[in-house]
């Protein structure tokens, strides 16, 4: 296990790595007016020059991302040049990521209760009616791109059930549209995967031989059933959950929820070269962590998978 746990850490250290070093890289390909706080077009070519160079910029790219390394392992991400200029990127990512949290686990505990129990549902009623509903829904939100549902979902929800149609913290009414949007692909995505585990389950042999042996269906399907089919999908879970608490881009700035999400759509609107760079190395780091985590997972659900191959085994 620790042999496991070490490899997986040194593998997602050297992705992790690699994704930093490509993002520092194409962050210094961007316009370079995105270092500067608004007065680009007042500088003449000298004091822009001046400028670039107090803060790194003409050094060679090894050097700054030597120093980049360096500040990285301090845990300084930089400073805000034009969302909060001189402000720590730190400090401003701090004041966001409670929110991020709240409906990023809020979200993940909806999407998992309606999504797992719509997937059971439609393997019981292969082919009736939880099972052409269920499908149906997969179909439109597969199909139907997410800013249209969401709209709708604004402009006509808020008013059918006197909603608040914009977050407000202090109002918990407003809170349950952008809930309900970010857990709307993530319960098509988990019904669809636990209709098909439950399916493939339900056509293995075990399953004939307890039914032969007199099990009702209720035990097959909860004790046998169900408790294979959520293997799978465990593995991607943790990933499923880190992402989802990043924030989704879209509905922050939807509902103007001071979150993650809508911080990098802000950011990048205002050209905020270290913020940009800070957040997208974040949600990388997520990423990579939800897939270790992902691994993990699913060896601690399933017992049978071995973490460390035996001597001797082909």
């Amino acid at each position: 296990m620790l042999k496991y746990l070490c490899k997986k850490v040194g593998q997602s250290i050297f992705t992790l790595f690699i994704v930093i070093s490509a993002v520092f890289l194409l962050m210094r390909l961007m316009p370079e007016e995105g270092y500067f706080s608004g007065n680009y077009d007042k500088l003449d070519t000298e004091q822009k020059e001046i400028i670039l160079t107090n803060m790194g910029l003409r050094d060679p790219l090894p050097v700054q991302l030597g120093k980049f390394y360096i500040n990285l392992a301090k845990g300084d991400l930089g400073e805000s040049i034009k969302y909060r200029p001189k402000v720590p990127v730190g400090e401003i990512i701090k004041t966001k990521l409670p929110y991020s949290i709240a409906f990023g686990v809020g979200a993940m505990a909806l999407s998992l209760t309606c999504g797992l129990s719509l997937g059971v549902m439609m393997a019981r009623s292969k082919k009736k009616f939880w099972d052409k509903i269920g499908t149906g829904y997969i179909v439109f939100i597969n199909a139907v791109p997410a800013a249209v549902y969401f709209l709708f979902l604004q402009l006509y929800v808020t008013d059918g059930l006197n909603l608040p149609m914009l977050f407000n913290k202090n109002n918990p009414a407003s809170w349950i549209l952008p809930l309900v949007s970010m857990s709307l692909g993530s319960t098509a995505g988990y019904a669809m995967w636990m209709r098909r585990y439950m399916v493939d389950e339900l056509n293995k042999d075990y399953i004939r031989l307890a039914r032969a042996k007199g099990l009702t269906s209720t035990v097959i399907m909860f004790k046998h059933v169900m408790r294979n089919a959520f293997i799978p999908m465990a593995q991607y879970l943790p990933s499923s959950l880190l992402l989802t608490i990043s924030g989704s881009l879209y509905i922050e700035s939807l509902y103007s929820i001071p979150g993650m999400g809508g911080l990098l759509v802000d950011a990048i609107q205002r050209q905020d070269n270290p913020l940009v760079q800070a957040l997208v190395l974040i949600f990388a780091v997520i990423s990579i962590l939800g897939l270790f985590l992902g691994d993990i997972m699913m060896a601690i659900v399933d017992p049978r998978i071995k973490l460390e191959k035996k001597e001797g085994a082909r």
